[in-house]
């Protein structure tokens, strides 16, 4: 989202990086850099990377060790979420010039783009479409919304559209709507109500336009309300997106003064029930966050649950700006791809329904030479053509694609729209692996190498899926590259990775099955408890003989334990762990032994003891997006204590204590003991102590769930 319209003074700018602020935004590019006239760099590392290309395997490395084999999974019958049809897509804006020609068009499509956003992030709340103007910005000719739609359709993509809020009215909104549905028939399902607009100042910082006197998420809400009503009025069909905040990311988790929540907390509880789907953006800052995306998502949807209620999980998540946007540079270079290969897959295989790129043209940034490559600091998938402001360095000619560009491609290759992520897991921190598996029974496993200097080994194990002999098609993608290879390769069970590379290989099932069982519906989750949950489910169709039974399979990484089974469609577990996020499949089985492909996931959290001899109240007291204070309320229900220790874990590693008081504390891994003071450690019967704590995360903040005291399991209030 384009910051030009406001920048703090670099002092602010330092206390809104302790915040966790994303200060340095993709979006920064001026519109000069990126109109800038097509000054193709010199580049000394061109012969390299056709060398590169043209052999597309590993190099020797001199001294280097043979590494021992990586040992992949995959299960195919541990499903995750399925692909949508706007999965891929990225960012336009009206301050690109190259916005509506055909080159880049072509460009997007042949990465497998099937979505874009518009009209640029920021400038959105400064955007009038009648009119084609953004008072205080910068419009490029040729930029406006009907050029837009036609290289949206020669794309052959989905567009979205953010409505002003920043400076617009719902009548102009629903103008836009008509425009682009009644009067053009152009169908434009998503529409979002304002960009990032926590950045209205409210919390302190400013970068996003809002001219309304009162900036709270209250008014934001009213006001998503009537844009939703007057638009609908229009077009009943389309879908309305709200602004939230991304956990664990500024201003996430802070309540301003006068408010009643957080922004979430206060605009899906006005706005909850007029809108069809919330809108996250995520600039990580560093390339190994795709570990926080399922504790993102989770708690999102968690939000969202607890505001709206039943019905709830017609409320889409769209991420419609990300870019992994690391400070140490690798913007346009291998590492940066493989970041972005790999929280494209995370986010999608999560229940994203669009991952939105920033942005297709942004603009030369800080140079930096990266793992043996000029990286240009440019947000964007391809090159502006621009030059730093001294002429000493230039990018490649206009619409050059970089790094990250490929890497999207790769995954558009790997996860067709219709397909479903399956589980996919490895034993070796640089590799990391998914995979997807189609609706013509094929799967497709996507690797990701990010060593700098060793190729490894892999050796690939599938459970619930036997894959056919002989060499299977594979796609790769190597550092410095300007194209995806394809050829037949290795074998279904083993592949070698060259140094920082992506790595497809698609298999066919060894023999075609037919008449198999249909997969069950989609599963839910009634009378939770501590131990035990029921799970019921929509029958699966019979293929040519009937079905026998269900199965009912955890979730364990990429290992699946059956956890239970019966002849009807609902079944009540035992044995859970309390407190503890569990995902199961259903498997129909035939008469045969022959298996269906599993149910969607189904993810529940068991809770603690309805009654137990002790029982503790966790509260968030403040909170500042990158830490709390908490304060714990034990009440003892039991025989008199003289004397008492309380153990929890943190869920995530990048959670700690950061001190603690009333009490002595002490953390040992992610394990924290709190014993009591000297003098404070009678809990008669019915008796309570209060203690408090001052937390620290670096990612999404899932709250400790179970305590005990002095050995059992307390009720969690």
């Amino acid at each position: 989202m384009p910051r030009t319209l406001l920048r703090a003074a670099s002092a602010v700018l330092l206390t809104l990086t302790v915040l966790n602020i994303p200060t340095a935004h993709a979006d920064e590019a001026s519109p000069a850099a990126v109109t800038a006239p097509n000054i193709p760099a010199a580049r000394a590392d061109q012969a390299a990377s056709a060398a590169v290309t043209a052999l597309n395997t590993p190099a020797a490395h001199a001294g280097q060790a043979a590494a021992a084999p990586v040992a992949v999974t995959v299960n195919a019958r541990a499903a995750l979420a399925s692909v949508p049809e706007t999965g891929i897509g990225t960012n336009h804006a009206i301050w690109d010039s190259r916005l509506g020609t055909d080159e880049t068009a072509d460009l997007l499509k042949d990465a497998g783009m099937k979505l874009l956003r518009y009209p640029g992030g920021s400038y959105s709340d400064i955007y009038h479409w009648a009119d084609h103007t953004a008072p205080g910005g910068y419009v490029a000719p040729d930029t406006d919304f009907d050029t837009f739609m036609r290289g949206v359709r020669r794309t052959g993509a989905q567009p979205m559209v953010t409505a002003n809020y920043g400076t617009g009215t719902a009548a102009e909104a629903a103008a836009w709507v008509r425009h682009a549905n009644v009067t053009k028939g152009y169908g434009v399902k998503y529409w979002e109500i304002g960009n990032e607009n926590y950045g209205n100042g409210h919390y302190g910082a400013v970068w996003e336009a809002d001219d309304h006197p009162d900036k709270s998420p209250a008014e934001y809400a009213r006001h998503v309300v009537a844009y939703s009503d007057a638009m609908k009025a229009v077009d009943p069909t389309i879908k309305i997106g709200a602004v939230l905040t991304t956990p664990a990311n500024w201003p996430d988790g802070i309540v301003a003064d006068g408010d009643a929540g957080t922004w979430n907390d206060v605009v899906l509880s006005t706005a909850g029930s007029k809108i069809d789907f919330v809108i996250l953006h995520w600039y990580p800052g560093a390339f190994d966050r795709a570990a926080h995306v399922p504790d993102m998502i989770h708690l999102t949807r968690k939000q969202i649950e607890r505001h709206v209620g039943t019905g709830s999980e017609r409320i889409g998540i769209a991420m419609t700006e990300f870019n992994t946007g690391s400070n140490s540079g690798g913007t346009t270079t291998q590492p940066g791809a493989l970041a972005a290969a790999d929280a494209y897959a995370t986010l999608l295989a999560n229940g994203v329904f669009t991952v939105d790129w920033w942005n297709v043209h942004n603009g030369i940034g800080t140079v930096t030479q990266v793992e043996g490559h000029t990286d240009y600091g440019d947000f964007g998938l391809l090159s502006s053509g621009g030059c730093t402001s001294d002429g000493s360095v230039c990018e490649p000619a206009a619409n050059t694609p970089f790094a990250p560009y490929y890497a999207l491609q790769m995954v558009s290759r790997f996860a067709r729209p219709g397909d479903r992520f399956v589980r996919a897991a490895t034993d070796e921190g640089k590799v990391t692996a998914h995979a997807a598996r189609r609706p013509n029974g094929d799967l497709a496993v996507l690797l990701i190498n990010t060593s700098s200097d060793t190729s490894y080994p892999v050796t690939i194990g599938y459970s619930g899926f036997s894959p056919a002999s002989g060499a299977p098609t594979v796609l790769t993608h190597t550092n410095g590259a300007t194209s995806i290879t394809t050829s037949a390769a290795g074998s279904a069970t083993g592949q070698t990775l060259p140094p920082l590379s992506l790595t497809t290989v698609v298999l066919r099932p060894a023999s075609a099955q037919t008449g198999l069982p249909g997969a069950p519906g989609q599963p839910t989750a009634s009378a939770v408890t501590d131990r035990t949950a029921t799970i019921s489910w929509p029958a699966a169709p019979a293929g040519t003989r009937p079905i026998a039974k269900y199965e009912i399979h955890r979730q364990n990484g990429a290992v699946s334990e059956q956890i239970g089974e019966t002849t009807g469609t609902s079944l009540t577990v035992g044995n859970l762990k309390p407190g503890t996020r569990h995902t199961v499949n259903v498997i129909a089985r035939d008469s045969g032994g022959g298996v269906s492909s599993p149910s969607a996931p189904l993810t529940f959290t068991t809770g603690t003891p309805a009654s137990s001899s002790c029982s503790v109240r966790l509260t968030k007291q403040s909170d500042w997006a990158s830490g709390y204070v908490g304060a714990i309320d034990i009440t003892n229900n039991g025989a008199p204590v003289n004397g008492w220790t309380l153990n929890f874990s943190w869920p995530r590693t990048w959670q700690s204590l950061g001190s603690g008081w009333g009490a002595v504390w002490t953390q040992n891994g992610q394990d924290v003991k709190v014993v009591n003071e000297p003098g404070n450690g009678s809990l008669p019967t019915g008796a309570s102590a209060t203690i408090g704590f001052v937390g620290n995360y670096s990612g999404p903040n899932t709250l400790p769930a179970v305590f005990t005291l002095n050995g059992t399991v307390c009720t969690t209030r």
